[in-house]
């Protein structure tokens, strides 16, 4: 029989009490509660707007792994009443107002189809992909699965944009990440590297924002 390791339940409980701690003291995740943002993930699209100019009025959005909804909040807000924001998720998700939520794997036929009736023929603009796998600390096997989600978005975006139409990805730089590039300047007209101050700086995640799409 296999002995634990002493303390183990000790230092688990340690790493969770200090993620906790980090988590209640950044002052993004504060700020988001004072704001009414459901995640401190917004503030990263904020600063992609501010500095991209990503949204206007009346714009069609599409946001992919989009729970707990922080940044279908921002593109609603952007896009306002005359604008359409779909957001899909295999999580659930509480409704936002204009916001309309497809809960599943948008991978899957029926939710693509979903996502393409609530659509209505109306062009889309922008693709959004917050998207990231359940982290298990080893590179080796989170790096494969972050860019397989990577790349699903960005087969989503060249099957829904408009031409002229914009993608933006959380993309985590490491083995694929140069390949995913490539793809992306063949596709879109600009690529550009943006790192939010909201994210990180430990984080390996920075966000490819692609413009023109020439499909």
């Amino acid at each position: 029989m296999q002995q634990k390791p002493k303390g183990g339940k000790r230092q688990a409980s340690k790493a969770s009490g200090s993620w906790m701690k980090e988590h209640f003291d950044d002052p993004y995740v504060k700020q988001s509660w004072q704001d009414g943002y459901r995640s401190r993930a917004s503030y990263k699209l904020l600063a992609l707007d501010e500095k991209d100019k990503l949204f206007r009025s009346g714009m069609t959005v599409i946001d992919l792994g989009a729970a707990p909804g922080g940044w279908s909040q921002v593109a609603a807000e952007k896009v306002g009443s005359d604008g359409v924001v779909i957001a899909s998720d295999i999580l659930e998700m509480d409704a936002l107002a204009g916001v309309d939520f497809i809960q599943g794997d948008f991978t899957e036929e029926s939710v693509l189809n979903a996502i393409l009736e609530r659509l209505n023929n109306r062009p889309v603009d922008l693709v959004m992909s917050d998207m990231a796998p359940n982290m298990s600390g080893m590179a080796a096997i989170d790096q494969p699965q972050a860019m397989y989600l990577v790349e699903l978005a960005l087969e989503l975006a060249r099957d829904t944009l408009s031409p002229g139409g914009r993608f933006v990805a959380k993309v985590f730089q490491g083995e694929g990440f140069d390949a995913y590039l490539k793809a992306l300047r063949g596709d879109f007209n600009k690529v550009v590297t943006r790192k939010p101050e909201a994210s990180r700086a430990r984080s390996r995640e920075v966000y490819l924002l692609a413009d023109g799409f020439n499909g």
